[in-house]
């Protein structure tokens, strides 16, 4: 996975959430552009808690982009833009 490929997918107005399937079968979902940050060979992940009303972030994962063997967009009504 390169780092423009995944940049674009976050980008993309409306944003929709987004499934990433790693090498280890691990599937993450990313439902706001905020809790990703892209790299030039890895991504950070903030997983937010779940008993929080907003995303606040309880645990980060950092992981190599070659591990990235899949994305797909969540389809689900898009998130609000606070541009």
């Amino acid at each position: 996975m390169r780092p423009d490929d995944l940049l674009q997918m976050l980008h993309r107005q409306p944003f929709y959430p987004l499934r990433l399937t790693l090498t280890t079968g691990i599937v993450h979902e990313i439902r706001h552009p905020e809790l990703l940050m892209v790299g030039r060979s890895t991504l950070t992940m903030v997983l937010p808690g779940p008993s929080f009303p907003v995303p606040l972030a309880e645990e980060t994962i950092i992981v190599a982009l070659l591990h990235v063997v899949q994305i797909e967009r969540i389809h689900q009504a898009p998130s609000p833009s606070n541009n």
